[in-house]
């Protein structure tokens, strides 16, 4: 077991995932304050956007405005499926990429509509070339832990998947409980062996809440080695593609707890729950995390 990291890295990924599943439509200048007050809380990295088509997460279809319009601050991510996404978000400025590829078939097939291989073979060209010119290039492993319609995953798949793409020479890895099914044993036992195998690579801990037991399994994380952890302001987020995914942690009441445990994460909680209460009145479940709650009631 590793001791605890003094610092973790906020990887801030409500303007994305947050938003994407929104049932409201966030007006664009909303998404823009939004982010801009995430920065001003001493966020630095970011997933902005997702440069996908407006059919399937109309949500994004405004990403090409955010990306070219956000204050350049730091690390800042987009999503992009396929090359047509990649060329799209460059013509815009964007030079941090996130791609992604489900560990289980059936979860693939339902998001892209292809599987698990068929993303692989599809993508490597794509990263290897990134990789080239110099971008930063984060690899999303979705249901790493469990499939809501395979079930578990087997830990070895999510690492072999993890191994290819490090073998392609991506940045990070971001391994995802996409559904929040993932209990804290599980969590320690896949973030040690992934810390230990791929010792080159930032590893990242991408958790959703949807059994409570977000907090938990960051803890165990934490204790496996991780010190990178995507989180979403307000709780925000949930796959269109993943039945039963409700939010992801909520960055506040995750830097609540770890700057409790005297762990440093440069935010300033009063600035981000300003940035929550920003798009609070835009989306369409209330928000209610514990951080939150407080900071209404006051």
């Amino acid at each position: 077991m590793y001791s605890l990291p003094n610092k973790v890295t906020i990887i801030e990924v409500g303007p994305r995932d947050g938003l994407q599943n929104e049932k409201n439509e966030v007006p664009t200048e909303i998404k823009l304050a939004f982010i801009e007050q995430l920065q001003q809380a001493g966020i630095e990295e970011m997933e902005l956007s997702s440069f996908v088509s407006p059919k399937w997460v109309p949500q994004m279809k405004d990403s090409k405005e955010i990306v070219t319009k956000v204050k350049k601050v730091g690390r800042q991510f987009v999503l992009t499926p396929n090359k047509k996404g990649v060329e799209l978000a460059m013509e815009n400025g964007a030079t941090s990429f996130a791609i992604f590829v489900g560990v289980s078939d059936s979860f693939n097939q339902k998001n892209i509509n292809k599987t698990t291989r068929e993303s692989m073979d599809e993508l490597k060209p794509i990263v290897e070339k990134l990789m080239e010119d110099g971008h930063f290039v984060r690899a999303c492993i979705s249901t790493a832990f469990y499939c809501p319609f395979e079930g578990a995953v087997d830990p070895q798949k999510t690492i072999d998947l993890c191994k290819e793409f490090v073998s392609w020479g991506v940045n990070e890895l971001s391994v995802a409980d996409t559904i929040g099914m993932a209990n804290p044993k599980e969590s320690y036992n896949l973030f040690h062996a992934i810390k230990n195998e791929f010792t080159n690579t930032l590893i990242t801990a991408h958790f959703h809440d949807t059994r409570k037991m977000g907090n938990a399994n960051i803890f165990a994380a934490l204790q496996a080695g991780i010190s990178r952890f995507d989180t979403s302001a307000g709780g925000l987020g949930g796959c269109p593609f993943a039945p039963g995914a409700t939010g992801n942690v909520a960055t506040e009441d995750v830097v609540n707890m770890l700057h409790k445990m005297d762990i440093s994460t440069n935010i300033n909680m009063d600035e981000l729950l300003k940035a929550v209460n920003i798009v609070a009145p835009y989306v369409s479940r209330p928000i209610e995390t514990g951080m939150y709650r407080l900071y209404k009631s006051k």
